[in-house]
């Protein structure tokens, strides 16, 4: 007589094999992680050779276009007081004397000189005699305006 055992009420059932499933999408995850990392320190090193792209011109285009445009809401808001404008103002005549720094390819292009030092002479009236009323600061920012278009005109 064979006794075969009995399961026990007790008794676990038998453990699946781990399906292959998982293993195969723990490989594509590895992979996807390795190939993130591996693209991103090509692009830093693309970057810091500079022959991906320079930010600096563009930036600096960005901040007087931020700066022109907080005189404008200013002067939208009335608030024209000296000391609400003369800071933007600084500002944009700061950021004008980087011009030749932002674009190297044209320091020696006349008009180029030309049109940065109408738009720091510009501000530079604009510092010497502050406007004094909203009227004075939206023609302020249109003469700025007015410097800005003249060079991109030229030379965008």
């Amino acid at each position: 007589m064979s006794t075969t055992p009995q399961p026990t009420p007790d008794a676990k059932p038998a453990r699946k094999p781990p399906s292959a499933a998982s293993k195969y999408l723990f490989m594509f995850l590895l992979g996807l992680v390795i190939g993130i990392v591996a693209l991103v320190m090509l692009m830093r090193t693309l970057e810091s050779r500079k022959t991906w792209r320079d930010h600096y011109p563009h930036a600096l285009m960005h901040l007087l276009s931020a700066q022109a445009a907080q005189l404008q809401d200013n002067a939208g808001a009335n608030r024209c007081s000296p000391t609400d404008t003369l800071p933007h103002l600084q500002s944009l005549r700061s950021l004008g004397n980087d011009f030749e720094r932002a674009f190297p390819e044209l320091r020696d292009d006349r008009n180029f000189v030309a049109h940065s030092a109408k738009f720091r002479g510009t501000l530079d009236a604009a510092l010497a005699a502050p406007p004094l009323g909203c009227e004075g600061v939206e023609q302020a920012v249109s003469q700025v305006g007015e410097a800005c278009k003249a060079c991109h005109q030229d030379f965008r």
